[in-house]
């Protein structure tokens, strides 16, 4: 299965235009710059990069979203789990919890995740 993954410089720049998209580009190059200490050119270059992969468009200088946040969050969380744990979601659990206790509500909001997983309802 090919998964939606993005480097951590391109995810921290997706980050940004998620948040402010759309966006004139100009002003895409000012935010970058106080946020990621980028030039200019990295900021087209990888304006340009990332619309040829899909995930923006830059149409009349105006950066837009063509690939959610979610949808890249759900990929790179799937292929972490399927690469590290074999797909297991029990073995990741029992690792990123490591013996650290969660809240009575922290329980219910993952038992609740659980059900609707398995088409029992629960809103999450």
């Amino acid at each position: 299965m090919d998964y939606l993954k993005l480097c951590d410089s391109d995810y921290r720049f997706m980050s940004i235009v998620w948040e402010h998209a759309p966006v004139p580009s100009g002003e895409l190059v000012r935010i970058c710059g106080e946020e990621l200490g980028w030039k200019k050119s990295t900021v087209y270059t990888t304006i340009k990069k990332l619309s040829e992969k899909g995930y923006i468009k830059n149409e009349d200088a105006v950066v837009s979203v063509l690939i959610a946040k979610e949808r890249v969050q759900k990929d790179e969380s799937n292929y972490f789990v399927e690469r590290t744990f074999g797909g297991s979601l029990p073995q990741f659990l029992n690792a990123f919890l490591g013996g650290k206790k969660i809240s009575e509500k922290e329980a219910e909001k993952i038992k609740k995740i659980i059900d609707a997983a398995l088409g029992k309802g629960g809103d999450i």
